[in-house]
């Protein structure tokens, strides 16, 4: 019996060339401002248009500030590159969800909450964390430039055929523990190349359990662990998140719609290439102390002693200011930052405002809170979360990647501590020289209300 991800791809299959890649069909082409100049400028150069058009979207996410987006941005690099997507998009009739555009906001939250990433689609991007939409139960990965061209001039791209791996997560998570901690947890077991090869598909009491916002965030991480994407079959809960979408089908096309959706599952005597197991008891709140995703502790736990990778581990305690065997409880901190493709989310910011409501940011404490969409910061004001936030000392900036990567104006200063619910803590991704730990909304509350690392069940 085939697996799910079997299906879905086996659907999508032009044309197999024996020996080599499969040409395989793409539903769904998400466009960025970063990784998509050099793809535009092959078309015109070859005088071709998008073969589907409709099938793409673009937006900027990664240069936009987050604040005064109502006027110029300062940065010429980031202007330039913002500028250059609204033009390509425009000449080559592109639907394009501008900056200030009630669509905008991080290319990866907008896909899934709009119903543009739904159940059963090939979506690819020229961006890493394409996997995110796979929480939909579809089949998503990142892309490079060249192929980004390819999907716009043929709707089809060359791909090899990853391995199948099923991790499945049983049991019920501890209060307090939400689905970065998993992400964290299953990067610490398997390390951040103990998927490399494989599609993953996620499963076990936990999975099924995690809200829609909870399956993005850990399908998001599954590049950080080396796969070339993961997904969750869909199922009631996918259905209820998806129904009523602007882009989602209605009417009697919904009926059909859930009807097909319904039958992509792995059969029961499925076979993965690779089969893992973990309990869900065995997972508590998570923090990262190194330079990698991979470096993780629970929030209770030392650091190591020592790795494998001796000089690895030597050099990014080094980069971050760590002792091997140290506790990371008490270690104080100058930046929080809440947002990302990773946990930018409505649920994100509610965990966030359940832990600051009533308490004060500390003094030493420099807070970026950035919604993932405008429809994030509109629920956000429509909930009262905004208030919450104000309340206790914080501001709601614009929304954007910000503080995800130091593509924009939210850098980390250098030899700073940020405590981060982004996806990534290598030297230098929030700016040269930031040291990064990587962590749920609720640590990162915990953080920006005591100034130091705290285990944020003692405040729940």
């Amino acid at each position: 019996m085939n697996t799910l991800f079997d299906k879905i791809w086996d659907s999508h299959i032009v044309q197999t060339i024996e020996g080599g890649p499969t040409q395989l069909y793409i539903d769904r082409l998400y466009c960025h401002e970063v990784t998509s100049p050099q793809a535009f400028d092959g078309m015109r150069s070859r005088g071709l248009k998008c073969f589907r058009p409709k099938q793409i979207y673009c937006m900027p996410d990664h240069n936009t500030p987050t604040h005064d987006q109502d006027k110029p941005i300062e940065d010429p690099v980031s202007k330039n590159q913002v500028d250059t997507l609204a033009k390509n998009a425009a000449e080559f009739g592109l639907a394009h969800f501008g900056m200030m555009s009630k669509d905008n906001g991080i290319i990866h939250v907008v896909g899934p909450e709009k119903g543009l990433s739904l159940p059963g689609m090939t979506i690819v991007c020229g961006d890493s964390h394409t996997s995110t939409h796979g929480a939909m139960g579809a089949v998503a990965f990142g892309i490079g430039t060249s192929e980004v061209e390819m999907v716009m001039a043929s709707q089809c791209i060359l791909q090899q055929k990853p391995k199948s791996m099923r991790i499945t997560i049983n049991g019920k998570l501890e209060k307090g523990v939400t689905a970065k901690d998993v992400a964290l947890y299953l990067m610490a077991q398997i390390t951040t190349s103990g998927a490399t090869g494989y599609f993953i598909e996620y499963a076990g009491d936990v999975v099924e359990n995690l809200s829609m916002e909870g399956r993005l965030t850990l399908c998001n991480l599954s590049i950080e662990m080396g796969a070339r994407g993961g997904f969750i079959a869909p199922d009631d809960v996918t259905f209820a998140y998806v129904k009523g979408k602007e882009h989602a089908p209605k009417g009697d096309e919904w009926d059909k719609a859930v009807a097909y959706w319904k039958t992509l599952r792995s059969g029961d005597d499925a076979v993965f290439d690779r089969e893992l197991t973990f309990n869900a008891e065995d997972i508590e709140p998570r923090i990262t102390y190194g330079t990698n995703p991979g470096m993780g502790i629970g929030i209770t736990e030392s650091i190591p002693v020592s790795q494998a990778d001796k000089a690895g581990f030597e050099k990014a305690l080094q980069y971050m200011g760590f002792e091997p065997g140290e506790k990371l409880l008490g270690h104080p901190i100058d930046y929080v930052f809440l947002g990302a493709c990773t946990n930018g989310r409505i649920e994100d910011f509610r965990a966030f405002a359940s832990i600051v409501k009533g308490r004060r940011k500390a003094a030493n404490v420099t807070a970026w809170l950035v919604p993932g969409s405008w429809a994030v910061d509109r629920q956000i004001r429509e909930e009262g979360i905004d208030k919450v936030l104000a309340d206790a000392g914080f501001e709601i900036r614009q929304p954007g990647c910000s503080a995800c990567l130091a593509m924009n104006d939210d850098k980390v200063p250098a030899g700073k501590y940020c405590v981060s619910t982004s996806n990534r803590n290598f030297e230098g991704r929030q700016g040269p020289g930031a040291r990064t730990l990587l962590c749920s909304p609720l640590i990162a509350a915990a953080a920006a209300v005591t100034g130091v690392i705290t285990d944020p069940r003692v405040l729940l």
